[in-house]
């Protein structure tokens, strides 16, 4: 099991679900995420978590060289998720090549609240949904 989370405890990325009827099967590897939004979702948990091995794993191949390990692990150390909003959801379904998610997350860092409202792009190769890329936007609630 990735973390002390326990059978009813509510899944981070803000479903509802108890997250091992969620976002726990797909960064234990049990299962792929079926949407681009699920795979949203369970990214967004990853960060929460730290499961950096997921993170990476779910990025598009073509990507991946460009993430830095060392600092993803210092961002995912001092980063507290704080909440998801899902905003928007094009395509991305089990049938699709591509699609797109709009969403807003908040967060502390350095004792500061902010939040992040990405739109990103996934695509879907071999049965298995792709975190691409996504134009960011970073605002201070201070």
């Amino acid at each position: 099991m990735l973390t002390s989370q326990t059978t009813e405890q509510r899944c981070p990325c803000g479903s509802g679900k108890p997250f091992a009827f969620c976002c726990e099967p797909f960064l234990e590897g049990v299962k792929a995420a079926p949407t681009a939004e699920h795979l949203m979702r369970s990214r967004y948990t990853a960060f929460v978590m730290g499961a950096i091995d997921y993170l990476i794993d779910t990025t598009a191949q073509a990507k991946r060289a460009l993430i830095d390990r060392a600092i993803l692990a210092e961002q995912v150390q001092f980063t507290t998720w704080t909440g998801l909003t899902i905003l928007s959801s094009q395509a991305g379904t089990p049938s699709d090549s591509e699609g797109v998610v709009e969403f807003e997350a908040t967060f502390e860092a350095d004792d500061e609240a902010g939040i992040l409202r990405e739109r990103s792009n996934f695509s879907q190769h071999d049965g298995r949904w792709f975190y691409v890329d996504g134009d960011v936007e970073l605002r201070s609630l201070a």
